[in-house]
């Protein structure tokens, strides 16, 4: 079977069944596998979304969200982390986030993928531009997102291996 990368940064889009069962089939010791998947929304803050662009920076992307995902392993015992998040246009409706999580019990699973769903919200280095009916504009951060960041211990802009606990 050929092994997954960690982390995924593409324009294509992703198959939740496939990917979990790669994850699955890779370690034995999995009892649990949890997934969190972000679409676009068809409305933000009030507004209409016909579509949002999404941009990177390539290479550093990936290896921030590398280093998120070795301070996941460091906080909880997982087993296995994916994350996959697409580039480019999208629609409406559209995924554009993966998050996968697997170890032994749900627990673990649950709080490790809500972890780096917080961490992807506020510190990967993505932009995002909505176009609505009054045209299309970059989409600030929010503080909200900055304050579930918080409650890891972490704050906002502080996404390396010192975002793990002492």
């Amino acid at each position: 079977m050929t092994s997954h990368p960690r982390v995924s940064i593409r324009p294509e889009d992703f198959d939740l069944s496939a990917e979990t069962l790669a994850l699955r089939q890779a370690d034995g010791g999995i009892g649990a596998v949890v997934s969190f998947v972000g679409t676009v929304r068809e409305s933000s803050q009030g507004e209409s979304v016909s579509q949002m662009e999404l941009e990177h920076y390539p290479g550093m992307t990936e290896a921030a969200i590398e280093a998120m995902i070795d301070a996941a392993f460091a906080r909880f015992d997982i087993r296995a982390a994916r994350v996959i998040h697409r580039v480019g246009v999208l629609q409406a409706r559209e995924q554009i986030v993966l998050v996968l999580v697997a170890s032994a019990h749900r627990g673990e699973a649950f709080a490790a993928c809500e972890f780096l769903m917080d961490y992807l919200k506020t510190q990967a280095p993505f932009w995002k531009k909505e176009t609505t009916p009054g045209g299309a504009h970059w989409v600030d951060a929010r503080s909200s997102d900055d304050a579930a960041l918080a409650r890891w211990g972490i704050a906002s802009g502080n996404c390396g291996p010192e975002a793990s606990p002492p």
